[in-house]
């Protein structure tokens, strides 16, 4: 059966308001906190703001991650790299792109040393790409690398907000195993996406799945209370074969009882993956 995750940060407080952010004062716990409710599998978020300093980042804190994966049993398989999002390279030109590329490939280098196999870009909300060009700086930066990817055993995917021939189109410009798409179920509802249409459109391409549920043209919301047709939608997933991680990015428990409301969640995410 498919792997059920969590997003880094779900079992901790809110960093500044924000729905996602590195939880610095708490990462730690999330390991143990994860394997009492008996999830083995989570999904790293990077931000650009001290990224030197975060533990992915530096020797000593990659060999504590691996000694607290190993330790409480849960794998860091894959990262959300809210970074690129944050600094996208596609935006800007000469000395700055270099610089943001530079810090692409020295989080790549460290997602390999930690067994992070997949390195999830969001061309989403302020990394979108809004004209030809940044989509041509997107496919001809990414490509280039694509064999250094593959030697590291490492693989992009991308969760992107075209719609699902433009996206299948993009997808199609780059090689198969080193490059895919993050499918979030969320961000599709919210933008008023059909999933039979777009798993159609780019199936084979699907290498991770992000789980929430937002309201057609809004925020996160709990499981269940948004647009998302989330049985329906991992339905048609699972019985078209997909095999990969199932990451829970969802809404928050209003009353702070994180670890309560994520493993409610997961399930309820696994009862639609055996139901299929």
């Amino acid at each position: 059966m498919a792997e059920i995750g969590f997003m880094q940060g779900r079992l901790s407080p809110q960093v500044d308001g924000k729905i996602q952010a590195f939880p610095w004062e708490k990462w730690r716990e999330e390991f143990s906190a994860a394997e009492k409710i008996g999830i083995h599998l989570m999904e790293w978020t990077l931000d650009h703001d001290r990224l030197a300093e975060n533990p992915l980042m530096t020797p000593e804190g990659q060999a504590e991650i691996l000694a607290l994966s190993r330790k409480h049993n849960v794998k860091v398989v894959s990262l959300t790299g809210d970074i690129f999002m944050q600094m996208p390279f596609w935006r800007v030109m000469g000395a700055e792109r270099a610089k943001r590329l530079a810090e692409f490939e020295a989080v790549a280098q460290a997602c390999a040393k930690v067994g992070i196999k997949f390195i999830v870009v969001p061309l989403v909300d302020n990394g979108a790409m809004t004209n030809a060009d940044e989509e041509q700086a997107v496919v001809e930066e990414f490509a280039r690398r694509a064999d250094w990817l593959k030697a590291q055993g490492l693989a992009v995917v991308f969760e992107c907000d075209y719609p699902p021939k433009k996206l299948a189109d993009f997808i199609a410009r780059f090689p198969q195993g080193v490059f895919g798409i993050n499918y979030d179920i969320g961000n599709s509802a919210a933008l008023g996406y059909d999933s039979a249409e777009e798993i159609a459109a780019y199936f084979p391409r699907i290498l991770n799945v992000h789980i929430k549920d937002r309201k057609l043209g809004g925020t996160t919301v709990a499981l269940g209370t948004g647009n998302a047709k989330l049985a329906q939608t991992i339905g048609d997933l699972v019985r078209r074969g997909y095999r990969g991680f199932y990451i829970l990015q969802t809404a928050r428990a209003a009353d702070g009882d994180h670890a309560g409301v994520l493993a409610r969640y997961r399930e309820m995410a696994a009862g639609w993956i055996e139901a299929a």
